[in-house]
């Protein structure tokens, strides 16, 4: 009777520590995913902050009077580049297409503007940039919600914040902000 115990003992044992190790390299392996993922957007926030200085002085040749425009595009690249968090990130993001929706609305006042070759190049980078950060948000909260699912069922939920593994936050825009940014630019001249 005593050997029986001790098999049924060791075969939970052995359950359990397979059932440990493969939630916690399921959870190790959806928490790099997200890490990837988050470095994706970075980078293509990157590129589109890199890419804003050219076009803001490009504008600048044509319409140099709208100061106001530019010192917002400045303010808003800045709050990008220094933005650690994915929420921080969505706010500065969302301050920036609105700047980034001002620079095109002075641009279409100048028709040679909208004419100059640069400016198109410029223009079309932006759009493909902006593609590409909208497929990586994508692929980031996908990631999002597959590591907060899987940490949240149980009995994941039990080990897992035993394990060091916490929910992550999704690249949202709050209710505020997006108000902002779908309103229309108003541009004076």
């Amino acid at each position: 009777m005593d050997l029986l115990w001790l098999w049924i003992i060791l075969g939970i044992v052995v359950v359990l520590g397979i059932f440990l190790w493969a939630t916690y390299n399921g959870l190790v392996t959806l928490k790099i995913r997200v890490d990837e993922a988050w470095s994706d957007i970075t980078v293509q926030l990157k590129r589109r902050a890199d890419l804003i200085p050219n076009l803001v002085n490009t504008v600048k040749g044509y319409a140099s009077h709208e100061s106001g425009v530019f010192e917002a595009v400045t303010e808003a690249r800045s709050s990008m580049i220094n933005a650690k968090t994915p929420k921080e990130a969505a706010a500065a993001d969302n301050q920036l297409e609105g700047a980034l929706k001002s620079i095109f609305a002075v641009a279409e006042a100048y028709p040679e503007l909208k004419a100059s070759q640069n400016f198109s190049e410029l223009q079309a980078e932006l759009v493909d940039t902006e593609d590409k950060i909208q497929g990586s948000r994508r692929f980031y909260n996908g990631g999002v919600r597959d590591l907060n699912t899987k940490i949240s069922l149980f009995p994941n939920n039990i080990f897992a914040g035993m394990l060091g593994f916490k929910e992550r936050e999704f690249y949202d825009v709050d209710e505020s902000e997006r108000a902002t940014v779908e309103k229309p630019v108003d541009v004076k001249f």
